[in-house]
């Protein structure tokens, strides 16, 4: 069995090499095409010798073309996997300050509120490059895997404007999952769920234990949990007054609704500062760097440590290769996609990207129609895919005054920033991020006129947020390797949420 994978972005140490090992200990894989490109070619050398040393390792003769060449590496592919962040952390650095001047205080920043929308209009620019080279040199029935966020938007520019066949995968789902499972003492093999939304926003509608419905008793459970009950503040609040556990960590959740991050004395009540995923203050971009700064540095070290093992007992949680063990095996996979709604969730929008189940195997990929979201479930989504829609047409059409809209319509930011502060914080953007936004260039013309001779709104320069944490140095970092490494392998950097695991 034979064909080509090809990883855009594979620069990104945690994603490529995991979602590698994945791949490569399906049995049937072993004489598979691999290529892997991405534009920084320091890193992209460093994690391709890494992969190339575990290949070689596992037994495989399989040589990973490497290459800057993005139409080269894409050339004939039947899957693309795809895991950019444009404009990398320095562009992610002014999604996470320029908003804190403003007082619109972010953990993430790369789903939804001002960061989210911004990352989205750098992403669906690249995007849809990257679809037209698909389009051109790629196999014929190509599969696009996407990893990078924002999830719903760019996933949905690919499938509207791209031409590509694009599916969206995540991995909170799992994580929840799993927590579910633990506060209830149960094997989490034997808690059936049900988990339909959009992507950050889904929710576990049923909740299933040898045919008991246990959705009802699940507040009670995380309430009395020990760690969850100080970590995950923001999620059992929503659980408490919509029904309904959502996926997404406390973090992530706090920034997308406008009620636990407005007021800066009160985010510390709902927030626990033990890993930067429950709320932290740029928390992401603080992990991200760190793990940056150790890959690059620590790297050489990397080399002279054992292998990954290519064994099916190691493969992570991530959809990817087993949506493409399915397809090309068989075997039936059931897992949660990020898909065009087309009535799957039948009171969301039909155009909207929605994450639901879905299931693999030769025949294709089949989402079973969920219908109704329980309507305090569905009327929080609907605010966001409104804030989506309006930021896909914005990137794709290069249309400043659609942006503005969305940063409007943004449930946080419109909970914390006037109509005038909002505009002033588009230009704001626009202009730090001008190397990454080419379809906004008259936009940003006119908004540096605008940032020379208006009166500008003040701002709290230098502003740190309500719980921002110092970024450790290398120096720092070495004094907790295990740490540290663990960190940068890691694609999911918030694995670990307990209290006490950065």
């Amino acid at each position: 069995m034979s064909f080509k994978v090809a990883f855009i972005g594979a620069g990104s140490i945690g994603f490529t090499r995991g979602l590698l090992r994945d791949l490569l200990s399906v049995k049937e894989f072993s004489e598979i095409e691999v290529a892997f490109t991405d534009i920084n070619e320091d890193n992209l050398e460093m994690v391709t010798k890494l992969c190339q040393r575990d290949i070689e390792e596992n037994g495989l003769a399989i040589r990973i073309q490497a290459t800057t060449d993005r139409r080269e590496a894409l050339k004939d592919a039947k899957y693309v996997i795809c895991t950019i962040r444009v404009g990398g952390l320095e562009a992610f650095a002014t999604d996470v300050d320029i908003p804190l001047q403003y007082g619109v205080d972010q953990c993430v920043g790369d789903t939804l509120c001002a960061g989210g929308i911004m990352y989205g209009q750098r992403g669906i620019a690249e995007m849809l490059n990257i679809c037209k080279d698909i389009r051109e040199v790629a196999a014929e029935d190509v599969l696009l895997l996407n990893y990078a966020n924002p999830m719903a938007m760019l996933t949905w520019a690919c499938n509207k404007y791209g031409g590509v066949r694009t599916i969206g995968l995540c991995h909170g789902v799992q994580h929840g999952h799993s927590q579910i499972a633990e506060v209830f003492g149960l094997p989490k093999e034997e808690v059936d769920i049900i988990c339909a939304g959009i992507n950050h926003q889904t929710w576990y509608i049923s909740i299933r234990h040898n045919g008991e419905d246990l959705t009802g008793k699940l507040l009670e459970a995380f309430e009395q949990h020990a760690d969850f009950s100080r970590t995950e503040k923001v999620r059992i609040d929503m659980l408490r007054r919509f029904g309904y556990y959502s996926t997404e960590s406390n973090g992530h959740l706090s920034e997308y609704v406008p009620w636990y991050r407005k007021r800066p004395e009160e985010i510390n009540d709902w927030i626990d500062l033990g890993s930067w995923i429950n709320g932290e203050t740029g928390g992401y971009l603080r992990v991200c760097t760190e793990g940056r700064n150790w890959f690059e540095t620590d790297f050489p070290n990397w080399m002279k440590e054992p292998a990954l093992v290519y064994n099916p007992e190691d493969r992570s949680e991530e959809h990817g290769s087993y949506i493409i063990e399915g397809l090309e095996t068989g075997r039936v996979y059931r897992g949660h996609f990020n898909v065009l709604n087309r009535g799957i969730i039948s009171n969301l929008p039909d155009d909207a990207i929605i994450e639901a189940p879905g299931y693999v195997d030769g025949n294709g990929i089949s989402m079973p129609h969920v219908g109704d979201l329980p309507l305090g479930p569905a009327a929080v989504c609907s605010v966001s895919i409104s804030v989506q829609r309006l930021a896909v047409e914005a990137a794709v059409h290069g249309d400043d005054k659609l942006l503005r809209q969305a940063f409007m319509m943004d449930p946080l930011v419109g909970a914390v920033c006037s109509p005038p502060e909002i505009w002033q914080m588009v230009d704001d953007m626009l202009i730090a991020q001008e190397a990454w936004l080419p379809q906004y260039q008259e936009a940003i013309v006119e908004a540096k006129e605008r940032q020379a001779s208006a009166k500008r709104i003040p701002t709290r320069e230098g502003y740190a947020g309500a719980a921002r944490l110092h970024v450790k140095t290398v120096d720092e970092m070495k004094e907790d390797r295990d740490a540290a490494n663990k960190n940068a392998r890691e694609a999911d950097k918030g694995k670990d949420r307990a209290s006490g695991n950065n």
